[in-house]
């Protein structure tokens, strides 16, 4: 019998390891593949773009908001993979009704270290999911050396145009972004408020960012967004470095490396 909470304090029970898995959650589905899941998921997202075959070899179920329930119950689902911003309160309450929901919440590095030892526990892989732990801290570490004692970096992070919003407390980004040694200048505001440019000149950033997702901000935004602050930095991010909390975080901090030498240019 396997016993443990999920990161909402649910308990959940299952007689042995899951073997049929059903991921509503993008960063979550490559993170299972990466862990030796692949032949356990039995169903996925529209949005679970990592790797690039599952769309083509596993059963899509819908979005990350809105899913076909009807699919998801004929796959029989042992357990059924959620997040609590991804997913929504009431798509969690409908798919108890199938199979046990493991609802993952991730604001932090440790946050994503409990949910690789909740996964340890729940798929007995503890020994793979203790060496990924293992090597994302080495990582995280080395990085957090090289950015020490550097002046912080004011920064603005933008995630969507018309209507303009940006990453502000109380989140992933946010995390990473302090992580980076970057001070994001809408920390004050809470999760990923809606912003007018007129405050963005008001905060005088150093740097705006300007994520590949949600909204995928290309080249041509760069000069609208300098002209409203023609002495800041303007750069195009990856996203994914920025939000996929899962195994992505082995390839996170050396992006950021780059991202620096970028920057200091």
């Amino acid at each position: 019998m396997i016993n443990l909470t999920d990161q909402l304090n649910r308990l959940l029970q299952f007689e042995s390891a899951p073997k049929r898995i059903v991921s509503l959650v993008p960063s979550q589905t490559e993170m299972l593949h990466d862990l030796g899941l692949e032949n356990s998921i039995v169903g996925i997202t529209k949005f679970c773009i990592h790797p690039k075959h599952y769309k083509k070899t596993i059963q899509i179920v819908g979005g990350t908001k809105q899913v076909h329930f009807d699919k998801i119950k004929a796959l029989q689902p042992d357990v059924i993979l959620c997040n609590k911003e991804e997913n929504t309160k009431e798509m969690v309450a409908e798919l108890e009704k199938i199979a046990p929901v493991h609802v993952s919440d991730i604001l932090t590095i440790d946050d994503a270290l409990v949910l690789f030892r909740q996964y340890g526990k729940l798929f007995d892989i503890e020994k793979t999911t203790n060496k990924v732990i293992a090597d994302i801290l080495q990582k995280k570490d080395a990085f957090i050396n090289h950015v020490l004692g550097k002046t912080p970096i004011q920064v603005a992070y933008f995630i969507w145009r018309k209507p303009w919003m940006v990453a502000g407390n109380n989140n992933i980004i946010n995390h990473l972004l302090k992580i980076n040694n970057f001070d994001n200048v809408f920390k004050s505001k809470m999760r990923y408020p809606e912003v007018t440019l007129k405050e963005l000149v008001t905060q005088n950033p150093k740097v705006v960012l300007l994520s590949s997702e949600p909204y995928p901000f290309q080249e041509k935004h760069i000069q609208e967004i300098q002209e409203v602050v023609p002495n800041a930095k303007i750069v195009l991010v990856d996203g994914e470095m920025f939000s996929w909390y899962g195994t992505h975080l082995l390839k996170a901090f050396d992006y950021f490396q780059k991202l620096h030498n970028i920057i200091a240019v």
